[in-house]
């Protein structure tokens, strides 16, 4: 009777062992498990698509096979701010546009103008840049002074832009004959050449263009037009969500100077703020 008594101790003991070896296993194993979906969680990083045609100096442009310019360096500041990585997507500007009415992409980074037209199929964020539309002339041109004298004549303007379509507004008789190009590579040097009589686009644009490409051209009077540049998003709950978080972070890169940094590296002059009439 002893010894079975003995072998009953014995036998419990090794069955407590047994059981506390396996809530120790246990509870080995489930620490890595949480720490293994912590990691995960943190490896996961949000994705904003974002669209440019890389041909709009000094918006958004590529050199040297990299991406920059104004437009980038803003997008990469707000995401940076927001935790995202951007996935830049690159076409012509009508392509562009027409992705991100697709449902292709979340937003376009490219001097997109905030118009009654657009603003009815987009929720746009505030304004962070002013651009004015501009008739850019061939330096020895001395027949046209402003967007009224470009009557008879030939005017170059990029496809789908607002600056085509603030020019068609001027010319409600169809009397100029608009030539539409792609991209604006091309359009600048044609007026240079004489193969077109004048073009229209961003007077800043026009600016920087032309000093950095030493172009024989010159502005013909002031912009016929000024607009508001934002961020255009789709009409809904996701995109609404991020519109209003890119809201706060350019509010935060306006005040703490990085907008007016930004703008005066690629245009020298502070593009962010509203020209006093």
């Amino acid at each position: 009777m002893k010894h079975t008594g003995k072998a009953w101790i014995a036998l419990l003991m090794m069955t407590v062992l047994l059981v506390l070896s396996a809530c120790g296993t246990k509870g080995q194993e489930a620490a890595p498990a949480a720490g293994g979906g912590s990691a995960t969680a943190a490896q996961e990083q949000k994705v904003l698509r974002v669209g440019a045609t890389g041909q709009s100096y000094p918006y958004a442009y590529k050199e040297d096979d990299k991406l920059q310019g104004f437009d980038v360096e803003v997008v990469e500041a707000v995401a940076k701010k927001l935790g995202y990585k951007v996935e830049w997507q690159l076409t012509e500007f009508s392509g562009v546009m027409a992705q991100l009415e697709l449902g292709k992409l979340d937003t376009v980074s490219n001097q997109v103008a905030i118009t009654p037209e657009r603003k009815e199929k987009y929720d746009f964020t505030q304004t962070y840049a002013y651009a004015g539309s501009q008739v850019v002339v061939k330096d020895t041109n001395n027949e046209i002074h402003s967007v009224a004298d470009l009557k008879g004549k030939t005017v170059a303007v990029v496809l789908g832009s607002n600056h085509a379509k603030n020019l068609e507004k001027q010319d409600p008789d169809k009397q100029i004959k608009i030539k539409t190009y792609e991209s604006q590579e091309g359009t600048m040097n044609d007026v240079a050449y004489g193969r077109v009589d004048a073009y229209v686009n961003s007077r800043n644009v026009l600016l920087a263009q032309i000093k950095k490409n030493k172009l024989p051209l010159k502005l013909a009077g002031e912009p016929f037009v000024y607009e508001e540049v934002g961020f255009p998003f789709a009409k809904d709950e996701k995109h609404a969500k991020i519109r209003e978080e890119f809201n706060k972070a350019l509010d935060e890169l306006r005040q703490d100077g990085t907008l007016k940094t930004l703008s005066e590296k690629y245009f020298d002059e502070d593009v962010t703020v509203k020209k006093a009439n």
